[in-house]
C-alpha cells in the first residue's frame, strides 16, 4: 500500500482511499470517506448506525 493510502471496506466493497488527513490511524478503526479521502475517524457505534441506514436504503451492498 502506498504511504498515505489505506484499503477500506464498505460492505462487500474494498477500495483504496487517501488517509493522509487522519493522524494515528490504526487498522480496524472506522473512518468517514468522501471523494476518495478519509476525512474523519468515527466511533464504532456511529459506523454501525450508518451502515445499518445504508443497508435499509440499498439492501446488501
Amino acid at each position: 500500500m502506498y504511504e498515505g493510502n489505506s484499503l477500506v471496506e464498505f460492505g462487500s466493497l474494498r477500495k483504496r482511499v487517501n488517509t493522509s488527513l487522519i493522524e494515528n490511524l490504526v487498522v480496524g478503526e472506522y473512518v468517514l470517506v468522501h471523494g476518495g479521502c478519509a476525512i474523519k475517524k468515527i466511533e464504532e457505534k456511529e459506523a454501525m448506525e450508518t451502515l445499518n441506514i445504508f443497508k435499509e436504503l440499498m439492501g446488501d451492498f
